[in-house]
């Protein structure tokens, strides 16, 4: 296993505008804040920071704020999606003259993709980049998936590291470390993180670290110890955040959050809509309910 990442990755929300401007300094010190809690990491533009919804000016904006908020003190993996392969082999290119530490690929589609596309797609970007790749998986919004023979082929790729996998299959991740051991798992906010962590997963990337850092990272270190009671006990805690993420819009969850913790991120890119007033209530009722 490479080891090249380990431990919490906040999914970095992109603070914008109703005219469509990246706040920079806002995400400046939400970056800022994350690594002083302990963070591992920072991706920026993965589901939570609404990739999607994003121009390519705007999603540069966002890379090179993180990159330099960072400072080289914690890794940026940064991500990289697109219908089209050459485009998305720019882009990759373009985050690592900026700076960035490694790659979070995504592969979007309109028309389905067979295996051997969507294994195409990831290793021209892998082929592309000096710096590490994690690929990124999430059946619930994707229409082509990386299937395990896949994985699998791409795990021998000198820098594909790591795969992020967001399906609600824990067992799918077990499978997938035992079809390739040579890259490293992440869980994402679908999956129990300690469970994950229990199994041989080696941290999480996930949008709630961005409002429960000093929880998460906690968590993190206690399933290092083993200290497994103490872990779980904490997890049960938490996964109030992660039912709360999956109940509501990803990223207007996630923003309404730390709208209640004083960082104006904004709100979702329309068609998107913000939490409505009920629904931000029960998140501020779980993050005021949460160990400090």
């Amino acid at each position: 296993m490479s080891a090249t990442f380990h431990g919490v990755f906040p999914y970095l929300v992109t603070p914008i505008d109703a005219q469509g401007r990246i706040k920079t300094d806002v995400l400046a010190k939400l970056c800022d804040d994350l690594i002083k809690a302990g963070v591992h990491g920072l991706t920026p533009l993965g589901s939570t920071g609404e990739f999607a919804y994003l121009s390519r000016e705007q999603r540069e904006t966002v890379v090179k704020t993180t990159i330099e908020a960072a400072g080289k003190r914690v890794p940026v993996i940064a991500g990289v999606a697109s219908t089209a392969t050459a485009d998305a082999v720019e882009q990759a290119r373009n985050y690592q003259r900026l700076g960035a530490d490694g790659i979070l690929a995504i592969c979007e589609a309109y028309f389905p993709l067979k295996d051997a596309q969507v294994e195409a797609y990831f290793r021209a970007i892998a082929d592309a980049v000096d710096i590490p790749v994690v690929m990124y998986t999430n059946p619930n919004f994707q229409r082509s998936d990386l299937t395990l023979d896949v994985i699998a082929r791409l795990a021998k790729h000198p820098r594909i590291v790591a795969i992020k996998d967001a399906s609600t299959n824990t067992g799918r991740l077990l499978s997938i470390m035992n079809r390739a051991p040579e890259i490293d798992v992440f869980a994402a906010s679908a999956h129990i993180p300690a469970a994950v962590m229990l199994i041989g997963g080696l941290g999480w990337m996930a949008g709630p670290a961005c409002v429960v850092p000093k929880q998460s990272v906690r968590l993190y270190e206690l399933c290092k110890a083993g200290a497994w009671p103490e872990a779980m006990a904490l997890q049960r805690e938490l996964w109030r955040i992660n039912e709360a993420f999956a109940r509501f819009n990803l990223a207007a969850c996630i923003k309404a959050g730390l709208q209640i913790q004083g960082y104006d991120v904004g709100d979702p890119v329309p068609p998107q809509t913000p939490l409505s007033a009920e629904d931000r209530k029960v998140v501020a009722q779980i993050l005021s309910d949460l160990p400090a």
